[in-house]
């Protein structure tokens, strides 16, 4: 099976946010990433609601948002209102994840629980039968096109063996560092959705890119 692909939005140019909405409507990507920061979880900000209901007026695919924020349970209905399919939040950020998910899941999307790179999978093994998608950060957030942590192929192949154990139903995403000699790696090691930024966005050729990754 292809893995999903889901380009990062935090990496397109955002004086030409139409053009590139537009390539990624013409493209093979499955969803779009979108990375909100609030400066305080991660040292960035990226963009907010109105960037993203402007985003999802013209994107044909599914939005898939990534809260990398503190007290992201406090955004579940406006997300929601966005459209989005999927979001996910930091177990980092979460003091009740487990209630998170289920107001994720209440408000008619599916939920992802994302693991920074030196947090532990044994964070999540009380919800990983409750979540739709396992995000694995391979770069430390807050900024795009930062170079692969290596450690992560070994993670993504303990997540795998735990997911297949259990039944459980989550795909694992990555996100950091993917592109031509990563993805054939992680997608080996058990991956299943590959969030790629700066590979794709300022690749000459974008759509042909995110065929690419697909294998």
């Amino acid at each position: 099976m292809k893995p999903l692909v889901s380009p990062s939005l935090l990496s397109a140019d955002f004086l030409r946010l139409d053009k590139d909405i537009e390539m990624i409507n013409r493209s093979e990507a499955d969803w779009l990433h979108l990375d909100v920061m609030d400066g305080v979880f991660v040292p960035n900000i990226s963009f907010g609601f109105p960037v993203i209901d402007a985003v999802a007026a013209a994107c044909t695919k599914p939005l898939d948002v990534h809260l990398m924020i503190v007290q992201p349970e406090r955004y579940t209905a406006r997300v929601a209102k966005t459209g989005a399919m999927l979001m996910t939040v930091h177990q980092e950020a979460c003091t009740h994840l487990h209630r998170t998910i289920q107001e994720i899941h209440a408000a008619g999307m599916k939920a992802g629980v994302a693991l920074n790179p030196a947090t532990s999978l044994h964070t999540i093994e009380d919800v990983l039968d409750d979540a739709d998608l396992i995000l694995l950060m391979s770069v430390n957030p807050g900024f795009g096109g930062q170079s692969f942590i290596e450690r992560t192929i070994a993670k993504v192949v303990t997540l795998r063996k735990m997911i297949d154990e259990r039944k459980a139903h989550a795909l694992i995403q990555i996100d950091g560092g993917v592109q031509a000699e990563t993805a054939p790696r992680l997608i080996s090691a058990g991956a299943d959705v590959l969030v790629s930024g700066s590979y794709v966005f300022k690749a000459a050729d974008p759509i042909a890119t995110i065929k690419s990754l697909k294998g």
